[in-house]
């Protein structure tokens, strides 16, 4: 076997063994009202519940403008650490590659200056081409404070070694 094959086939077994289990807890990360304007320019989605402190606190039923809930999604990405090149997912792993969703809900907004963090479940892992491994995580983003999450996506990812 290659250095690449070994590498893959080390990382089914790790990955199989954990499937059923809680495989990552971020830190927190506070939200705030730059995040959410940023997010709001990238995307030209300027509704004021997400961008006018004014309005959203006399109209809002929350009070306070609320992140987008495509932006509470994307933070999926930060809060699991995928883009870390000194901490890779699995040794061996070259890419990893957002290959979608299977369901998401967002039961729960967040609040400007609220602090989220992702807790992810590891669902299945399959080996679907020679030097690649899909795997399916819960992603639940927890509101601190909060009864009920504000995202809950099962998402797939490939990983390519």
């Amino acid at each position: 076997l290659s250095m690449s094959e070994n590498a893959l086939a080390d990382a089914l077994a790790s990955l199989q063994a954990k499937v059923g289990t809680e495989v990552h807890l971020s830190e927190w990360m506070t939200i705030t009202q730059e995040r959410i304007n940023a997010f709001a320019a990238a995307t030209d989605d300027h509704q004021w519940i997400h961008i006018d402190a004014a309005r959203a606190a006399s109209e809002s039923p929350y009070g306070a403008p609320i992140a987008h809930g495509y932006l509470t999604l994307s933070l999926q990405v930060p809060l699991r650490g995928l883009v870390d090149a000194a901490q890779p997912l699995a040794a061996g792993v070259r890419n990893v590659i957002n290959y979608g969703l299977n369901k998401l809900r967002f039961p729960n907004a967040v609040r400007v200056d609220a602090r989220i963090r992702g807790r992810f479940v590891l669902l299945a892992v399959e080996q679907v081409a020679p030097k690649v491994l899909q795997i399916t995580e819960q992603y639940t983003a927890e509101v601190e404070g909060a009864t009920k999450p504000a995202c809950i996506a099962e998402s797939v990812m490939r990983l390519v070694f």
